[in-house]
């Protein structure tokens, strides 16, 4: 099988891949000659990340393809129904990026928390003039321990989140739609485990009372998530983050509620008009800001590399039989 890896692959996937026996191609098609590409060089598995979407037309136009991987969670960018229905395998990498998104929401948390986003912006223009004002300015900052986490999914991303949270001694709450139990498992580095009974609410009033850090780790919706209703129900000085896709929050009306002092801070990895966020959301000294990065570490890139080439080699094997 040749497999084109169209927006890269770690170097242990390709070389997992290429130890199994299979035709890497070295090369980054852009998305207007993908077509020709794939039937010029009869490839069999397209792996993309989130710079190349592949729609039906692309799917319609390469009978040779066999598989279609997406490097991540979302498959936001592959017609996915569409592509079985027309028998192509469609794979992803669910947990592979988990812990790295979960660091992201706290390295947020505490970058907030610590008013480290403000600071960074400053110290380089006002650092050697206004050091002591600078100083007072930002020491209005809180700790995380025995604050309350609110993580709305409860996903692998989501249990990531609250396992950390629970490591910091937070108090952790989770929203989904239907209530449901899970049992998390904290790993220590001298062997012990300790596990943790979590139950979620769909309860919007009973999930935002007394909850002062709130994460969304949820796939992409059709409508906000958070919006001016749950905005107007949550405590006075809440942080927000947002690692999640643009278009679960109303960025519009959360940047209203941090100039009312409603919400103290907010985060956001990902934007509803990505990949050109809004200016007054770049703009805002509110706001810390990445540009989607949750999900990119070299650790997680690695994880990723090695999950598709596990699932290509099995694949491969089940039409082999």
């Amino acid at each position: 099988m040749k497999i084109l890896a169209n927006d890269g692959i770690s170097k242990a996937g390709e070389n997992a891949l290429k130890d199994a026996g299979f035709e890497f191609l070295d090369n980054t098609v852009a998305q207007e000659q993908l077509a020709n590409f794939i039937n010029e060089n009869q490839v069999d598995v397209l792996l993309v990340r989130s710079a190349t979407t592949v729609r039906e037309d692309l799917i319609n136009a390469c009978p040779t393809l066999k598989v279609v991987g997406r490097g991540g969670v979302g498959m936001d960018n592959i017609d996915v129904e569409y592509a079985r229905n027309k028998g192509l395998h469609v794979i992803n990498t669910p947990l592979a990026s988990s812990r790295s998104v979960a660091e992201m929401v706290f390295a947020h948390f505490f970058t907030l928390a610590r008013n480290l986003h403000e600071c960074n912006r400053l110290m380089p223009l006002e650092g050697d003039t206004d050091f002591k004002k600078l100083k007072k300015a930002f020491s209005n900052a809180v700790e995380l321990e025995g604050k309350t986490l609110g993580v709305i999914g409860f996903g692998p991303i989501g249990q990531e989140v609250m396992k950390i949270g629970i490591s910091l001694g937070m108090k952790v709450k989770v929203l989904t739609r239907n209530p449901k139990t899970e049992t998390l498992t904290l790993n220590f580095f001298d062997g012990q485990k300790v596990n943790f009974e979590i139950t979620s609410t769909n309860n919007w009033d009973e999930f935002l009372k007394d909850t002062q850090f709130i994460t969304l780790n949820t796939p992409k919706t059709n409508e906000y998530i958070l919006d001016t209703p749950q905005f107007e129900k949550m405590m006075d000085g809440v942080f927000i983050v947002n690692t999640a896709r643009g278009g679960v929050i109303n960025e519009v009306s959360m940047v209203d509620f941090i100039s009312n002092g409603k919400i103290a801070g907010a985060a956001l990895d990902v934007f509803e008009s990505e990949p050109k966020p809004e200016l007054a959301l770049l703009m805002n000294p509110s706001l810390s800001l990445s540009p989607h990065l949750g999900g990119n570490t070299l650790d997680a890139q690695e994880k990723i590399g090695l999950e598709l080439a596990e699932q290509i080699i099995a694949i491969n094997k089940k039409l082999q039989n």
